[in-house]
Order: C-alpha cells, then sequence, then structure tokens
C-alpha cells in the first residue's frame, strides 16, 4: 500500500526536505511542486539536493517511481484566446518535464486548463495540441490529467472531456538519422534488403514529383507495419511502423543523384498519405531552416526527434 501527501520543497534543503517531511508522517510516497504553484520562478536543477533526496529515499524503501511532481497552476494549455498564455504554458510544461526527467520522477500531474469562453471543445482541442508539443522528449515522464472541480470555464470536469483528450492525442513521423546509431543501422540494413524494400513497395507506397530549382524532383514514400524485429522497440512510444523518403533529383553539377532518410511512426503503414505530407512538411521546414537550425542550434548532433 502506498500512503503519501503533498509536501513542501523549499529553503536550503529543497527535495531532500520533502523527503524528510514525507517521512516524519510515516508516508511511503509524496508530491510536490518543483517550485511556487503561482509562478515560474525555479530555483537551479544543482541546487534542489536530488543525489541526497535519493540517498535518503532508498534507505527508508521510498520507490522515485511512486513519487509525484504536480505541474503549477500557471500551465493553461487551454487559452486559444492569448497566444501568449498558451505558449508560456507549452514553453513551462516543457521545463518541468525536463526537471522531473533530472529528479527520476515519472509522474507529473497536470490541471488540464480553462477554455476562457472560448468553449469547451475549442479548449480540449488546445490542450490535445499543446500536450502533443510539449510531450515530444518526454523519455519515462507521463503526464496525469486532473479532472477539475468545474468551476468556471475549466476542462477536465468529467471523465468525458477527459477522455476526449486521451482519444485525440496526435501522431508522430519522426526522421532518425546518424545519431540515433543502433536504430538507423537497424533500417538502413532492412531497406536496403531488396526483398523487404520490393514488398514495403507493394503495400503502402506514394511517389510525388516536386519543383527543386526549377527542375523536377521525384519524391518516394515507403511504410510497413513490420516492427517486431526492431532492438528496443518499447523505447519509442507508440511505434506502428517504419519507413523511408527518397529524393531523386539534378543537383549542382546536373548529375542524377538519390538520397534516402529514415522515419519512424506510430501512425500505422497504411496511413501513407498522411505519413508523406508529414514528411513534405518537414522537408519544406528544414530547406528553409536547417543552415539557422544545425549552425546555431547544433540539432544534427542530436539525439531528440
Amino acid at each position: 500500500m502506498l500512503i503519501g501527501s503533498h509536501v513542501s520543497m523549499s529553503g536550503k534543503e529543497m527535495l531532500l526536505g520533502s523527503v524528510k517531511e514525507a517521512l516524519s508522517y510515516g508516508a511511503n510516497t509524496f508530491m510536490f511542486y518543483t517550485g511556487a504553484p503561482q509562478n515560474t520562478v525555479r530555483k537551479p536543477i544543482e541546487q534542489l539536493k536530488i543525489a541526497e533526496a535519493k540517498a535518503l529515499m532508498e534507505e527508508n524503501n521510498i520507490d522515485i517511481n511512486n513519487i509525484v511532481v504536480h505541474a503549477p497552476y500557471i500551465i493553461n494549455l487551454a487559452n486559444t484566446i492569448k497566444p501568449e498564455t498558451y505558449e508560456l504554458a507549452v514553453t513551462f510544461l516543457k521545463k518541468e518535464i525536463e526537471r522531473c526527467k533530472v529528479i527520476g520522477a515519472k509522474i507529473l500531474v497536470l490541471h488540464p486548463g480553462s477554455h476562457v469562453k472560448a468553449g469547451v471543445e475549442a479548449g480540449l482541442n488546445q490542450i490535445v495540441k499543446g500536450l502533443n508539443e510539449a510531450t515530444k522528449d518526454c523519455g519515462d515522464v507521463k503526464i496525469a490529467l486532473e479532472t477539475m472541480a468545474g468551476k468556471g470555464s475549466e476542462c477536465g470536469r468529467t471523465f468525458d472531456e477527459l477522455e476526449y483528450i486521451f482519444n485525440h492525442d496526435g501522431y508522430y513521423v519522426a526522421p532518425i538519422k546518424g545519431n540515433h546509431k543502433i536504430l538507423y543501422e537497424e533500417l538502413n540494413d532492412y531497406f536496403n534488403d531488396k526483398e523487404f524494400y520490393d514488398k514495403v513497395i507493394k503495400e503502402n507506397y506514394v511517389e510525388t514529383i516536386e519543383k527543386r530549382n526549377g527542375e523536377a524532383e521525384i519524391r518516394e514514400y515507403g511504410f510497413t507495419n513490420d516492427v517486431d524485429w526492431i532492438y528496443n522497440k518499447n523505447e519509442w512510444i507508440g511505434l506502428k511502423s517504419v519507413g523511408f523518403a527518397k529524393r531523386t533529383y539534378k543537383n549542382s553539377q546536373n548529375k542524377i543523384v538519390s538520397d534516402i532518410r529514415f522515419y519512424i511512426s506510430n501512425l500505422s503503414a497504411e496511413h501513407i498519405d498522411i505519413i508523406s505530407c508529414s514528411i513534405r512538411g518537414e522537408w519544406a521546414i528544414e530547406n528553409n531552416l536547417h543552415y539557422f537550425l544545425d549552425t546555431v542550434f547544433n540539432e544534427d548532433s542530436s539525439t531528440a526527434f
């Protein structure tokens, strides 16, 4: 049986103090804020006494997988009226997720938010959008949506509203580059096998012709639901399909060249039209912003999606 309460995290002891408070109640778990719930002020991670807190938890048989972090009240993902409020919510939720990952906490409780008179459906759709954006790189952290009392324009007042959020979550089509070394090599070997390549071509395949510097560019997309062979498949949340996108075009030396990229998705391969549209959109953005992304943010060295 797990018994715990909401404890504070403040002063010089921070998370260590939270553990001590929980132990003083005879608890074997606890919930806490990583800072004041009413604002975005947060102490640097290095000052949270995480190592000391973990040691004390281990001494007293408190499993870190059972502790809970509560997100601050200022996060309102449901707001469609003020873009700046929504952007703040997404940005700060990402930061809270990162703090959970460093601490080792796996559960982050979140109030869904308030639609501020824009309507329940508008608010719920905005929450779905915000959650999908904020949780792209959440690791082992799970968002636990808290039911609301129903005051004013609160969303998440009923299980039906929470079910709507769960059933309308989005999808991902993620590029796998050389910095995802193991998976990249697996996909490269798979699609270089003619038998598998031809099988994919026959199943779920799309070909388009685009314009590239005034010249025709052939783009081919192929996906398969055959993913059980992938090493550490469960590390890729909701993985249902893998595939490739191949471009054939004339380079600056007027030679016909091709390049191929590999992708994973939580959509099944039968949704190849949606998948190919997502990849085309990603290519369009990257073509315009790649230099900035790589030189300023060092994107090509990142192992995140």
